[in-house]
Parts: C-alpha cells; structure tokens; sequence
C-alpha cells in the first residue's frame, strides 16, 4: 500500500452501517488502525470496524487535500465507481 513516508495517500473507507468516508493521511495502515481505535475522526467514531476499499497516493499533502475535496463533491455512485464497485 505505502512506498514511502513522504507519499500523501486519500482513501475512502466504509464504516460498519455501510457509509463511505474519505481522508487523507501520509500513514495509511496507521490511519486505519486509528480509525478502528475510534480515534480516527467524529465522523467513524462510532461506526467502526471500517474497512479500506479505495486508496490513491499523490506527491503533495496539497494535492491529496485537493483530490480529496474532489472526491467528497462526488455522488456515492460516483464513489463506487471509483473505488469499482459501482
């Protein structure tokens, strides 16, 4: 999943009531276990165990920031069929 620690990662996870949540995080196996503590975020704090379905490296926390936005503006479909399910 990681090459390196400079690398910036989004990711989309979805939560145990079928949610998807998106982030960023330059620490991507660190950030899930986190999730799954429910120290990751409000939002997963009660809806773990999550699981990782998509995850996309950039070369810049201003570019991950950036495609992050872009994808939290895309419709759950659109999110699926990202990830490729949908």
């Amino acid at each position: 999943m990681e090459k390196n620690s400079s690398s910036w990662y989004v990711y989309i996870i979805e939560c145990k009531d079928g949610k998807l949540y998106t982030g960023i995080t330059n620490n991507l196996e660190g950030r899930i276990k986190q999730h799954n503590r429910g120290r990751g975020c409000r939002f997963t704090k009660y809806r773990s165990p999550v699981k990782l379905l998509y995850n996309e490296e950039c070369i810049s926390k201003a570019m991950a920031l950036s495609r992050e936005a872009r994808i939290k503006s895309f419709t759950r479909a659109k999110k699926l069929e990202l990830i490729g399910a949908g």
